[in-house]
């Protein structure tokens, strides 16, 4: 008899990623990613020493999603830097990353490692901001108020409740986010 496959550990990853975006690091819990996936826990000790471990895990797995992947794929397509600054957006705030980011957000509210980590993903992400603005725009307190407007509506339009006449919330977003691509 065939000896019983394990449970790839990207698939545990996972399962904690939509865990966390579900409700937060508390809703990651073993037995319930296990039930999930529909497997015993026992499989998860074989690639995590523990709960922590996976925790610590998906905030590698957030990071490099959200920045590595982000910066690396908005690289290899190449464009100008209106269209990489629209790509980052794109690809960053995916309603997928961005509800882990969200999650994370709250995380980080509570948990002082989590907010570090948290400043130093963002300084990232504003970093490539500064650099694709200040390519077209020469004042450099401009180039901040851009930078600052566009970050927070990538991640605050989630917030906004109000009504949009004649446009859904993504149709706003998108035309807020191409006024501050102007020249």
């Amino acid at each position: 008899m065939p000896p019983t496959a394990r449970t790839p550990r990207d698939r545990w990853i996972q399962a904690g990623l939509d865990a966390l975006a579900r409700g937060g690091p508390d809703a990651v819990r073993v037995e319930t990613l296990a039930a999930e996936l529909g497997v015993t826990k026992g499989g998860f000790y074989g690639y995590f020493a523990g709960r922590s471990a996976l925790l610590a895990e998906l905030l590698d797995e957030w990071e490099r999603r959200c920045t590595d992947d982000v910066l690396a794929r908005i690289e290899a397509e190449g464009g100008d830097p209106v269209e990489k600054l629209r790509r980052a957006g794109e690809l960053t705030f995916s309603d997928e990353l961005h509800r882990i980011d969200l999650a994370v957000r709250q995380w980080a509210r509570r948990d002082p490692e989590v907010a570090e980590r948290l400043r130093r993903i963002d300084n990232v992400r504003m970093g490539f901001l500064r650099s694709m603005f200040a390519s077209f725009i020469a004042d450099p307190d401009e180039v901040e108020a851009r930078c600052a407007l566009m970050f927070a509506l990538a991640i605050g339009r989630h917030f906004v409740a109000a009504d949009h006449p004649g446009r859904t919330d993504r149709e706003y977003a998108r035309m807020a986010g191409e006024f501050l691509l102007r020249p």
